[in-house]
């Protein structure tokens, strides 16, 4: 009984979805396995293809493996098509996309070609072109594109897709017809340079740009951003490409995580003589002035404290959770910030440049949060010089009536030029204001509570 092979007693149907979690490579491998095993891949409800592990010179057998998989059962649906294509096309390949399509799959990944040709130090880019039935697929709920290209076909409507995510996509259909077309989308993450980027949708609960390659803008494109969606609950923007931001009907916001400075270029913040611009950035800060949970860069940090010398931040009367990153130089300004924020509960602090922290640093204004609302303080903070955090963590500690928790976490210190011992009887000999208060000093490796 030693011997007995019990995975091939199993039904085929758990057979074929035991697969459907491999590459489809290694599918095909276990058609040796036995008589049993031979076709079994041929029914697998999904195909996850790596197509630049096959030699250049075997498009043909790849494209009649694609022919024998939807021909072996005709009447059976590819709900998961996973393809990575090499770096040149196939010729073909694109109907055989399209022939899955209509084949019911409900989610679709492609990661296109990115194959260029070279002419008189040219270089023009081959784009591979979603089939023309994509938009119109009655199946699909999750789309995923990258480095695709994408037509303008006329007619969008995709009615049950609610996942879309386009990364370095070929554009020759503008993304506010296509997001018209999709009625239930509720997620949507872009991954591009656009010129406009118009985003309207009545559905729409999740939005996210994401930051271009290598984390910097590789082009000088200015684009303006305009989101309409009365149901989004989170929003991430994480680009410096936005020259312009109008939002419109955020009335659902719950979190947002904002990595923008309002203006395209390095090192470049927008002038404040200039009313359009300041009066572009006070309506988007009006726009999501509902959220609950704000997660805020050190650029964005910047951004704010250098429209403060303008212009009124509007209050967050809604905000309890705010996770924000301040150079140690604008330190100054977290105070002012922190009274726009009257309800805050939650507060994580991530301090960084540390080393160039002024000597005379003083946070003396105790906003209404500090004071009354804030249950939860947490400092991520790496230093050399003690002085600075001692100043952050006084300041908590003395002026926070209701903090129930204050928490030094593991970048707190630097363990080659402070001791942690020395943090803890430093730390212990603080005024607290509130007399509940536990402190936490989380070490790399252990967790030192002081009550």
């Amino acid at each position: 009984m030693s011997g007995r092979d019990r995975i091939s007693e199993l039904p085929e149907c758990l057979l074929t979805q035991i697969l459907s979690y491999l590459p489809t490579n290694q599918a095909v491998q276990t058609s040796v396995l036995s008589k049993r095993w031979e076709n079994l891949y041929l029914s697998v409800p999904g195909l996850d293809l790596n197509c630049s592990v096959i030699p250049y010179d075997a498009d043909e057998l790849l494209l009649s493996f694609i022919d024998n998989l939807l021909e072996f059962s005709p009447e059976s649906v590819l709900f998961k098509v996973k393809v990575q294509c090499r770096d040149t096309m196939i010729d073909g390949f694109r109907d055989r996309i399209g022939m899955m399509i209509d084949r019911g799959t409900q989610h679709l990944d492609v990661v296109s070609s990115t194959h260029c040709l070279e002419d008189d130090n040219f270089h023009y880019p081959i784009v591979d072109m979603m089939p023309m039935n994509l938009y119109t697929s009655k199946t699909l709920v999750y789309l995923k594109l990258s480095s695709s290209g994408l037509m303008d076909p006329g007619l969008v409507f995709m009615p049950c897709l609610r996942f879309m995510h386009l990364e370095e996509v070929k554009w020759r259909v503008h993304l506010e017809k296509l997001l018209s077309g999709c009625p239930v989308l509720e997620e949507l993450t872009l991954h591009d340079e656009f010129m406009a980027m118009r985003v309207r949708s009545q559905s729409l609960k999740r939005f996210r740009v994401l930051p271009l390659r290598n984390g910097y803008v590789c082009s000088i494109v200015k684009c303006t951003l305009e989101i309409d969606a009365p149901g989004l609950e989170y929003m991430s923007l994480g680009e410096d490409q936005f020259d312009s931001i109008v939002v419109k009907n955020l009335t659902s916001l719950i979190m947002v995580n904002l990595d923008i400075k309002f203006v395209v270029g390095f090192w470049v913040l927008f002038n404040t003589w200039d009313v359009s611009k300041s009066n572009e950035i006070r309506d988007f800060i009006n726009g999501i002035t509902s959220v609950r949970h704000m997660i805020i860069s050190v650029k964005t940090v910047q951004s704010l404290d250098h429209y403060s010398k303008t212009g009124m931040i509007p209050k967050f009367n809604n905000l309890s959770r705010l996770e924000a990153v301040f150079h140690s130089k604008l330190l100054q300004f977290l105070p002012a910030f922190l009274e726009f924020c009257p309800n805050l509960k939650h507060l994580i602090l991530k301090v960084v440049h540390s080393e160039e922290m002024k000597e005379e640093l003083e946070l003396t204004d105790v906003p209404r949060c500090v004071s009354s609302t804030l249950e939860c303080v947490e400092i991520q903070e790496k230093l050399q010089c003690e002085e600075g955090k001692m100043k952050a963590t006084s300041y908590f500690l003395g002026n926070s009536a209701v903090l129930k928790k204050f928490i030094l976490s593991p970048t707190a210190y630097d363990p080659r030029y402070v001791v942690e011992s020395e943090i803890y009887d430093k730390v212990n000999k603080l005024k607290k204001r509130s007399t509940g208060c536990e402190i936490i000093i989380r070490a790399m490796e252990e967790e030192v509570v002081i009550i």
